[in-house]
């Protein structure tokens, strides 16, 4: 009898907790005749994806002049210390989690050459409009200031980016909000020009606008104005398949140097500002690739020993060539590169006069594989506080290995 009184209220309970979760769930997801709600959610790694590439150098062949360097360049050129050297190890974490959001963050393990984490990109996309043609991208991205800056490290053919227009963004970052627009067509291209292994920059909108701290990346803000830039390009498709890309930008604020504390110089924050021009014909098979920029900012001058407002300029050109030979892919190159200017994010806003000519070839035996050999001939003049004269001419080969996984 027991038994069957026990059975009877098992059988009561689970009766009353089925009709409970069933109202519960009529309550939750029908909670009207015309709201349709998917209870199916994703998992984590069907929203999140992950990519990245590392890069290994070699700097100590053929050197002529262990004193010719390029800081901003490459820590490992120059010196008594031309060992093998990790230039990037970075991974990204990536994906569309919501049809509106997208979400990309890029540390870099090997910042500095130190083997040390730092964040470049830590940012959200937010689309303003169902085909996302219209987007805000919050948090730390690259300023879209000249097409090699925009241009991924692991997609550019020569070793480092060009001081012309380099030297206008530390790292080619910044804290900040950028709006791009973009029709969906010309966002497509933009994908292609990537992905078809043509180098493209990626898609930084036909037009671009943003404000940002400019302190450059991962350097805190010490003052209350707000940089401002703008970027406008378009990809054009010729009948012929040849892809030619142009492009106009510019920017303005204020910016405070590090200054030697030693010295008698008063003024640490200076107005600058810079206009450029891009063009690029992509490599089918035949390339070419040019940028220009002008502007002021702050110089130091080594006959009155402070730092000036002075005119700046730079730029490039660089010719290349595809070849291709079975699976394997040979990518001649050669680069002309010159600026005159300072360069605000180093020690006195130092003073840089720059001609250098590099020669290289890329070979690609796959798309997980690349290697770069470059020889560089260079005249570089680089001055501040801490050494007043200084002009290095030399040349060296540099090599480069680089894995993309």
């Amino acid at each position: 009898m027991r038994g069957k009184i026990a059975l009877l209220m098992i059988g009561l309970v689970m009766g009353f907790a089925d009709v409970f979760a069933r109202d519960i769930q009529s309550d939750t997801i029908n909670t009207t005749s015309e709201e349709k709600i998917d209870v199916k959610k994703n998992q984590w790694f069907e929203s999140i994806q992950i990519r990245g590439y590392a890069q290994l150098r070699y700097n100590g062949l053929f050197e002529t002049n262990p004193d010719l360097q390029c800081a901003q360049c490459d820590r490992s050129w120059g010196g008594e210390t031309n060992g093998f050297f990790f230039r990037r190890i970075r991974l990204i974490f990536y994906g569309q989690v919501h049809e509106k959001v997208y979400f990309y963050i890029q540390p870099d393990l090997a910042s500095g050459g130190s083997n040390l984490a730092q964040i470049r990109d830590a940012y959200f996309d937010l689309g303003l409009d169902d085909k996302q043609e219209f987007r805000l991208r919050i948090g730390q991205s690259k300023v879209p200031f000249g097409f090699e800056n925009l241009q991924s490290s692991q997609n550019r053919i020569p070793l480092d980016r060009h001081d012309g227009l380099n030297s206008a963004v530390a790292n080619e970052r910044d804290i900040g909000v950028m709006f791009y627009y973009a029709p969906s067509e010309i966002r497509k291209r933009f994908n292609y020009l990537v992905s078809s292994g043509l180098k493209g920059s990626g898609d930084y909108g036909v037009f671009g606008f943003g404000v940002y701290n400019g302190q450059t990346a991962n350097m805190p803000e010490l003052n209350d104005n707000m940089h401002v830039v703008t970027r406008l390009t378009y990809p054009f498709l010729l009948k012929s398949g040849q892809f030619i890309e142009g492009s106009l930008q510019g920017y303005t604020g204020d910016f405070v140097i590090q200054r030697n504390q030693l010295t008698d110089m008063d003024q640490t924050e200076f107005r600058e500002y810079r206009y450029g021009a891009s063009f690029v014909m992509y490599p089918q098979p035949f390339g070419i690739q040019a940028e220009y920029n002008r502007g002021r900012g702050p110089e130091f001058n080594p006959e009155t020993m402070d730092v000036e407002d002075a005119p700046l300029e730079g730029g490039y050109v660089m010719a290349n060539y595809y070849l291709k030979k079975g699976k394997d892919l040979f990518i001649p190159f050669t680069r002309y590169h010159f600026y005159q200017g300072g360069k605000k994010h180093e020690l006195d806003a130092t003073r840089h006069r720059v001609k250098e000519l590099e020669i290289g070839v890329e070979w690609q035996p796959n798309k997980n594989f690349e290697l770069v050999t470059m020889y560089t001939i260079s005249d570089r003049t680089f001055e501040n506080s801490l050494n007043p004269n200084n002009r290095q001419v030399g040349s060296l080969l540099r090599l480069q290995a680089q894995v993309n996984f």
